[in-house]
């Protein structure tokens, strides 16, 4: 089976492949379209062991291969993708920009413990360095990183780490607000529940005026996203 092979690639360079990593540098050409094929049997049976007739029923009997596809190519694709291209610009010139920059990002995950979807918006905060990235690159790393299975507090985290590397700027800031659906579907079916998490990196840590200006900046992009809703 292509899993087994790719664990052992995995295990050979002492990887782990935890719902939360990358395993990109592992994968070959191929891989992604032979995991979807082993996966399809696999969903298959578990509908079966659910009792749901995947031979007669209309609805259902493409159901195990839309669902191996689903996670392969969707709601897991940041495990089997390498991280977006983030094309670099150089901030050194007179002219040089040296204030925050805060951009609002759309997220959808998996919460990796029930595999419920999780919701929400992300607020990345950078100071300027020596390096510049195209504003869409936020976006789509912060997309990158929540599409695995994970939790909203190693999300912030992974966000900030890969914005980091990517500006090479120590100074992030990463505000999440999202609902998990295994709060609203299950358990305690609390359907207004939201959860908060931030991660705060080098002076938006240390310094008090740029966690302000950080918080002040959010405030007015909910201001501004609850106005045009």
């Amino acid at each position: 089976m292509i899993s087994d092979i790719i664990k052992q690639r995995i295990a050979e360079a002492g990887g782990k492949f935890w719902a939360g990593s990358n395993i990109s540098a592992y994968m070959e050409e191929g891989d992604t379209d032979a995991l979807i094929e082993e996966l399809t049997p696999k969903f298959e049976a578990v509908l079966e062991s659910l009792v749901i007739d995947i031979e007669n029923d209309p609805n259902s009997m493409e159901t195990g291969r839309r669902l191996a596809k689903m996670y392969i190519k969707e709601l897991m694709s940041g495990r089997y993708e390498p991280m977006p291209n983030a094309t670099a610009f150089p901030n050194v010139t007179e002219d040089r920009y040296e204030g925050m920059l805060v951009v609002r990002s759309e997220l959808k995950s998996v919460c990796s413990h029930h595999h419920q979807p999780v919701t929400g918006v992300a607020y990345i905060g950078v100071i300027a360095g020596e390096t510049l990235i195209g504003l869409s690159k936020y976006t789509r790393i912060a997309q990158w990183c929540a599409r695995r299975g994970t939790l909203q507090e190693e999300l912030a985290n992974d966000i900030a780490r890969e914005i980091q590397r990517a500006t090479g700027s120590e100074n992030v800031g990463v505000y999440i607000q999202a609902t998990h659906g295994c709060c609203e579907n299950r358990g305690i079916m609390a359907h207004s529940s939201l959860t908060q998490t931030t991660v705060l990196k080098g002076n938006f840590k240390e310094e008090a005026k740029v966690q302000q200006e950080f918080m002040d900046n959010i405030k007015l992009q909910q201001s501004f996203a609850n106005g045009r809703g």
